[in-house]
């Protein structure tokens, strides 16, 4: 048996109802008793029902948040609604809004209200910093709780609610605009600026103007770990903005890697390009490397190893440390560009004794048959003309028209 029957009245359930039953009774209450279900009383009325809502609202919430958790259930059904009061439990809505949008999907202002907004900042780094790791300062001017008045915005006991929107935050008007039909319209209150809530000009703290927050310079550090890589996101978790009521958002640092002069990153490697000589593509050489933490390499084609123009080669463990393995590191790469020498940098008798050392060339048997032809430089900006032993002429496509015979 239950001590008091009262909540169970207020929802037009039995004591034994069951959760399902208390959330099917509290929906269908809700929407009969609010004020946006049942436009149809006409605008004139808007104010008394809205206040005959919030009085049957508060009642039908308060019931179904105290039967609707276990726990209190049992309290209450044990020692009624004064057994409730002494356990120290209460409604914890704000608003009677509040818990009907939690069930028609209205995004009320608890919902809305939990968590601030997170604050994006991008950081422009070096690859040097991505490599060895780095700590960067970064200034930031941010919302903070007044202390002076310790978020109130003026004097304990002057804060008062809105008249205007009587605490909402929001005003709802609703127009006839023909016979049946009627326009809802919702906007912010301007006379508390959708806060709900007004001060006194002469109560109001003198520090934030009744703001509840200043704005207050903050140093955060941005410790850069190995191997991040460019866009990767550093959080600082609650210290965006702070506001009265609310959870701070996230101050959340993007990465933004600088180009480097000489590499390229590819995910854990490192890409360049290098210049070699000829005579190195064939006979070897060692070319000095300065790495990105200020050491320097010898890269190292032993005699016999022939480099071609276009070849990609590696070196193992010299890309970029793997993040949160630093002491891993993937590969650097090196495409290999060969710089040919110039027309005429060998006298023919010199020409000879090269061949001679070089891998023996293909000899063409030449026929009758066979037409001579000489290789030209290329030039791209050359107009459509065909040159033909030195001699210039137009294909007949290209002809303004055909002669055509005369007749008379």
């Amino acid at each position: 048996m239950v001590k008091e029957t009262l909540y169970y009245d207020v929802l037009g359930v039995k004591p034994s109802a069951s959760a399902e039953e208390l959330k099917k009774a509290y929906r269908k209450l809700a929407l009969k008793y609010h004020p946006d279900k049942n436009p149809n009383e006409g605008e004139k009325d808007w104010d008394l029902r809205l206040n005959v809502y919030l009085s049957q609202f508060k009642q039908i919430s308060q019931a179904y948040e105290i039967l609707s958790d276990q726990k209190k259930r049992d309290l209450y059904d044990k020692g009624g609604e004064q057994a409730i009061k002494e356990g120290g439990s209460s409604s914890s809505f704000g608003s009677p809004m509040d818990i009907f949008d939690l069930f028609f999907g209205g995004g009320g202002r608890m919902q809305r209200e939990r968590r601030g907004k997170n604050v994006v900042h991008q950081l422009s780094i070096s690859l040097e910093d991505l490599y060895n790791g780095a700590t960067r300062k970064l200034a930031l001017q941010k919302n903070v709780i007044c202390d002076k008045c310790e978020g109130r915005g003026g004097k304990k006991g002057a804060i008062e609610c809105c008249p205007n929107c009587r605490g909402t935050g929001m005003q709802i008007r609703i127009h006839q605009i023909g016979p049946g039909m009627v326009q809802q319209i919702q906007s912010v209150c301007m006379e508390c600026q959708g806060h709900g809530e007004r001060i006194s000009p002469k109560d109001r703290c003198k520090s934030c103007t009744g703001r509840k927050i200043v704005r207050e310079k903050k140093i955060l550090e941005v410790h850069i770990d190995k191997g991040m890589k460019d866009g990767q996101k550093i959080t600082f978790h609650g210290e965006g903005d702070q506001e009265p009521g609310l959870e701070p958002g996230d101050i959340i640092i993007v990465l933004d890697q600088k180009d480097h002069p000489t590499l390229t990153r590819r995910g854990e490697d490192l890409v360049m390009c290098m210049d070699i000589q000829l005579v190195e593509a064939l006979c070897g050489f060692q070319k000095p490397i300065t790495t990105l933490d200020n050491r320097t390499i010898i890269i190292t084609s032993h005699p016999g190893q022939t480099v071609k123009h276009g070849d990609i080669k590696c070196v193992l463990n010299e890309g970029m440390p793997i993040y949160r393995k630093p002491y891993e590191k993937g590969r650097l790469i090196i495409e290999f560009k060969v710089n040919f020498p110039g027309s005429g940098f060998l006298s023919s008798d010199k020409l000879y004794l090269l061949e001679k050392l070089l891998p023996a060339r293909q000899e063409v048997e030449e026929t009758e048959e066979m037409e001579q032809m000489d290789l030209m430089d290329f030039d791209p900006a050359q107009d459509r003309r065909h040159c033909y032993n030195g001699e210039a002429y137009e294909d007949e496509h290209h002809l303004g028209g055909g002669v055509q015979c005369q007749t008379s």
